[in-house]
């Protein structure tokens, strides 16, 4: 079987989180981002509509790809903060953006860490959450004779199916399952058609 991608779990929705901290606002918001083009058009956008904000400092994770930047703060006190906090929420294919409006009062290092790390961690623990699991792909060709138990079979595993293609005898299918489905999918379908349907992962 075709190795896939494991399973993982991400933002359902944007979420946005404001904080006050020392007079200084702290704007939090948390996306899904799949690659890191996406997570930087996201950085765009927050750039465009907070255009007067002191800093826009962020991170995003997507699988083994990981940036951040501190935009303008002391190094290490912010974009490695919010990193830490999407790893610590156990988040994957993520973009996190804390936009700050400075409020005339110097935080110190420790104290820029606590309120970026803090206020993403806070975010992304409050923003709905998606799980995420790969499926695999499959090519089932079953004769006309056996479309009803095909049908039963879609209906009782989780499967998503395609486009119907047809031949001179029966029907061409491209269904997805979830991997620890797929051999039971398999078996059954073939024992519903006494061995007479075809199921191959496709390429």
């Amino acid at each position: 079987m075709t190795d896939l991608p494991a399973p993982f779990i991400t933002l359902a929705a944007q979420h946005r989180l404001d904080a006050v901290i020392e007079n200084s606002e702290f704007l939090a918001f948390a996306e899904r981002a799949d690659a890191p083009a996406e997570a930087l058009a996201q950085l765009a956008a927050l750039r465009g509509r907070y255009p007067d904000a002191t800093h826009h400092c962020w991170a995003y994770r997507t699988g083994p790809a990981y940036r951040f930047s501190d935009d303008g703060e002391p190094g290490g006190t912010a974009g490695a903060p919010i990193l830490r906090a999407i790893e610590g929420q156990g988040v994957d294919h993520v973009m996190v953006v804390v936009v700050r409006y400075y409020g005339g009062v110097k935080l110190g290092t420790g104290g820029l860490v606590r309120a970026y790390g803090g206020t993403a961690a806070e975010c992304l623990r409050t923003a709905p959450k998606l799980e995420i699991r790969p499926r695999q792909s499959l090519t089932v060709s079953v004769p006309f004779e056996h479309l009803s138990a095909l049908y039963h079979l879609l209906g009782t595993f989780d499967t998503r199916r395609g486009t119907e293609g047809y031949t001179a005898t029966g029907v061409t299918l491209p269904v997805e399952v979830y991997p620890e489905d797929t051999l039971a999918f398999a078996q059954a379908l073939r024992d519903a058609t006494r061995g007479a349907a075809a199921v191959e992962e496709a390429t």
